[in-house]
């Protein structure tokens, strides 16, 4: 039975919004066993990179981000998903808002002490911080989206867009063939795996950070197959974590929310990596050290709610979802999430550090 009559087959069992919410599922479970198990951050390597440093966490981030670009360019060549469809490349996107938001998320990701994704996955194992911060994140992304922040964000994105009523396909705006995702993968695979042995990082942790971009291809494989069998239209999309935590927080106050992709998305990354830290013997209870961080951490959670929510994605949405495919406005804000992160490290963190010196 091939993956297309096998989802039909679902999807008539189990109904297309069921069957979606499933796959979210499905897909979360997978990226939060695996970011949990690798300890995946892009805070915490943009951190080492601000320091001169070209460590583990870089290594790991590296090898997330090239696994998912190999197995999404592969899904492509194989028929499995067509990235023109993706919901990110098939409207307009904001340079504006990639810039912008790209900015404001990177000095909110340092500050919190972890992007959206990271927060989720520490939450699942203990730590109150991340559940604080992660739930300010979900509220002020929810405000952005359709609240009270909602027209400054739209009056920030309509600045600068993409032309042509869709979003920029980097392999056809560089007019690189239909392999050349998947050769620029594997090459920055076989950056990250050098470093990877410079570092002594063990062959468990790797597969576990390849595993993060796997989950990544599997959610953009899923849904585009639901969306080739459904009756009424399917978003195809993977992770991300600023449109799914607003949209599950809304779900569980209003009780016309319906069943989607996302809705099983957040729960999924959680019983993940809380199953993950179970079975490692890392549940802890954490709480704030004390009020500083408490207040950074909280500051920095209303700057990724807004900004990945002005940016099109977060860490992971834009950083890895959207790079995965090469969508234009994604890669840009990926940038500029480096440039603030870097900035807000050297001018908080590592001046701060000096001065109690």
């Amino acid at each position: 039975m091939d993956l297309l009559l096998l989802i039909e087959t679902l999807a008539d069992r189990l109904g297309e919004a069921s069957l979606a919410a499933l796959f979210g599922l499905a897909t979360g479970v997978t990226f939060g066993i695996a970011a949990q198990r690798s300890r995946f951050c892009l805070r915490a390597a943009t951190v080492e990179f601000a320091r001169g440093q070209l460590g583990d966490r870089m290594a790991v981030w590296l090898l997330t981000f090239s696994t998912a670009v190999v197995w999404v360019q592969m899904a492509e060549l194989s028929g499995l998903m067509h990235r023109a469809d993706a919901r990110m490349m098939a409207v307009p996107g904001s340079w504006s808002g990639a810039i912008l938001g790209g900015l404001i998320f990177g000095v909110g990701m340092v500050l919190a002490r972890g992007c959206s994704g990271r927060l989720l996955v520490l939450a699942a194992t203990g730590n109150l911080r991340s559940v604080v911060s992660g739930l300010i994140f979900a509220v002020v992304a929810q405000m952005s989206l359709s609240g009270m922040l909602s027209p400054l964000r739209d009056t920030l994105a309509q600045l600068w867009v993409t032309t042509g009523g869709r979003n920029m396909d980097l392999l056809v705006e560089f007019g690189l063939p239909d392999w050349g995702g998947l050769a620029l993968g594997l090459a920055i695979a076989a950056i990250a795996l050098a470093l990877s042995r410079h570092n002594q990082i063990s062959a468990v942790r790797l597969v576990f950070a390849s595993g993060v971009g796997f989950a990544v291809a599997l959610g953009w494989v899923l849904t585009y197959g639901l969306s080739q069998v459904a009756f009424d239209p399917v978003q195809i999309e993977s992770a991300t974590f600023t449109g799914p935590s607003a949209h599950t927080l809304m779900f569980f106050l209003d009780r016309n929310a319906i069943l989607d992709f996302d809705i099983g998305l957040v729960p999924g990354v959680f019983i993940g990596a809380m199953l993950a830290a179970w079975s490692a013997g890392e549940m802890k209870l954490q709480a704030f050290d004390d009020t500083a961080t408490m207040r950074k951490a909280m500051i920095g959670a209303v700057l990724m709610g807004f900004g990945g929510m002005l940016a099109g994605g977060c860490a992971i949405g834009a950083g890895v979802t959207g790079g995965s495919i090469f969508v234009g406005t994604a890669w840009l804000a990926l940038f500029f999430m480096w440039v603030g992160a870097m900035a807000t490290d050297l001018l908080v963190d590592q001046r701060g550090a000096q001065l109690a010196t």
